[in-house]
């Protein structure tokens, strides 16, 4: 059975496998391999809506995590945490704008779109991972 506290840890890899997703469907495109590129992008979108399930019951039931790290490493972990979190809130439009496009065959749009959206939601997903591997492994929290 999942407990709240495992939810971290598949929120992080899911994190993971969809910049693995996003990464992969830049090298198809690139390729030249629309069919597979496309595989892979619905495949980063489903990992990042599940992603997103998880991290709101996540939130609704544990709140936000505290940070352990002392001294230099805190201005340096909540900097990448804000850009994060900027980077995030900024994809919600984003993302499904660049979808809609390449759904309805307007390529040239898309790849417009897809050029501030892809680089945004790698470094999205790269941080996200970063940044719990430093509250959770590196530098947790705890209490005195």
């Amino acid at each position: 059975m999942l407990e709240i506290q495992d939810f971290p840890h598949i929120i992080a890899g899911l994190n993971a496998a969809s910049v693995i997703a996003l990464a992969t469907g830049f090298y198809f495109i690139r390729s030249g391999d629309k069919a597979r590129h496309r595989v892979s992008m619905i495949t980063a979108l489903a990992l990042s809506a599940l992603f997103l399930v998880f991290y709101v019951i996540y939130k609704a039931n544990s709140g936000f995590a505290k940070f352990g790290g002392v001294g230099t490493i805190r201005p340096i972990y909540f900097t990448i945490l804000i850009v994060h979190v900027i980077g995030a809130i900024t994809l919600v439009p984003m993302v499904p704008r660049t979808v809609y496009l390449a759904l309805k065959e307007r390529f040239d749009d898309h790849k417009r779109w897809a050029r501030w959206t892809w680089p945004l939601w790698m470094y999205v997903g790269v941080s996200g991972v970063v940044v719990y591997v430093m509250a959770v492994h590196l530098y947790p929290y705890v209490p005195v």
